[in-house]
């Protein structure tokens, strides 16, 4: 389509949020940025992007960090396997590139946790070289523009899009193209409602004439939605500790600190309840439950989870191979963002 890059470069000048990303050239904050905004919109991320700026202003200062100060500041924004590969890659470059940000798309492309967007979005905004970006926001506008409906989830409609968006990017201006692309189609080119009455494309856009801009783009595949039962036992002992233990492997929350858990595949009966009391958590000790909580629901992409939280008191002290800390340390540690609703909620400092 002739004139595709330039009437959407000057819608861009004319719309685009004024975004403190948008004003660098640091290809460390760029990636920082882009990593933020991986699905989290930003509204959300432009808070984590200061923080992380602020208290790690270069991928050296970011690299020295602890996980469980990366994960700490992360807190809240979910997916934090992209913390964790942050922090990894952070490493990497120092260790490997001299604290060096790469400078080509290959080598940002070898980066933990940097995908074909990710690296094509960094090598054309801090270096304009000429990589297409095609994410939600641009399958999305190519699809309704050009009337495409190959499902969005397929290699061969990757491979088409991917194509597509090749042939359309303003080599000279790269950066600005890919930024304005990915603009259009959060603010103007939205996935409902999109004001289409007003828009630039209106006379070429092949979904807007054929009115498919509802069913576009195609997505072949629906995700199946596991529900998981979270029950987490919160146990305060004698001397105010509690016990808490960190999610080491590979799942939802890697890294994050919970409370004693387990998990079932429906709800937890009463019966079921005093039976992994008594025989799991408390065999040796007495204890009083100080009370239950309500259901907690949270959702992610994948799965939707179910928490019920349940407070002891312990009538003894921790044993040195139990796992805990004092109540009053509780706020430090890096909660998955399920927790920390139950925490704002039930404030366990009042209660001992």
């Amino acid at each position: 389509m002739s004139g595709f890059s330039t009437l959407l470069i000057n819608w861009y000048q004319q719309n685009k949020r004024d975004l403190p990303w948008r004003k660098e050239t640091d290809p460390y904050k760029i990636w920082l940025s882009e990593i933020i905004l991986q699905q989290t919109q930003v509204i959300q991320g432009l808070n984590y992007y200061i923080a992380f700026t602020e208290t790690f202003p270069t991928v050296k200062d970011l690299a020295k960090a602890k996980e469980d100060q990366v994960l700490k500041l992360w807190q809240g924004l979910g997916y934090y396997s992209r913390a964790r590969n942050l922090h990894a890659a952070a490493k990497f470059i120092v260790q490997h590139n001299r604290g060096v940000f790469p400078k080509t798309y290959e080598a940002i492309a070898e980066l933990k946790g940097v995908g074909p967007y990710t690296a094509a979005a960094i090598a054309s905004i801090a270096y304009k070289l000429p990589y297409a970006v095609v994410d939600g926001n641009v399958y999305r506008v190519l699809s309704r523009v050009f009337g495409i409906d190959s499902p969005i989830d397929s290699g061969s409609g990757k491979k088409e899009f991917q194509h597509l968006a090749d042939s359309l990017l303003d080599l000279k201006r790269p950066d600005l193209h890919n930024q304005a692309i990915m603009e259009f189609g959060a603010l103007h080119c939205r996935p409902a409602n999109p004001d289409c009455q007003q828009c630039i494309f209106k006379q070429q856009c092949v979904g807007f004439r054929s009115g498919r801009v509802a069913f576009l783009p195609v997505k072949q595949k629906k995700t199946a939605i596991k529900n998981r039962y979270l029950n987490y036992f919160v146990v305060i002992d004698a001397k105010n500790q509690i016990a808490i233990t960190r999610r080491e492997t590979k799942d939802i929350w890697q890294g994050l600190y919970e409370f004693l858990l387990h998990e079932t595949e429906k709800p937890l009966s009463e019966e079921k309840l005093r039976a992994v009391t008594t025989h799991t958590f408390f065999s040796d000790s007495t204890y009083d439950l100080l009370f239950s909580s309500k259901e907690y629901k949270h959702v992610l992409s994948h799965q939707h989870l179910y928490a019920r939280f349940y407070v002891y008191q312990l009538n003894r002290t921790f044993k040195k191979k139990e796992r805990s800390v004092p109540l009053i340390n509780l706020h430090s540690l890096a909660f998955p963002r399920l927790i920390e609703k139950f925490l704002k909620d039930c404030k366990l400092e009042k209660l001992v």
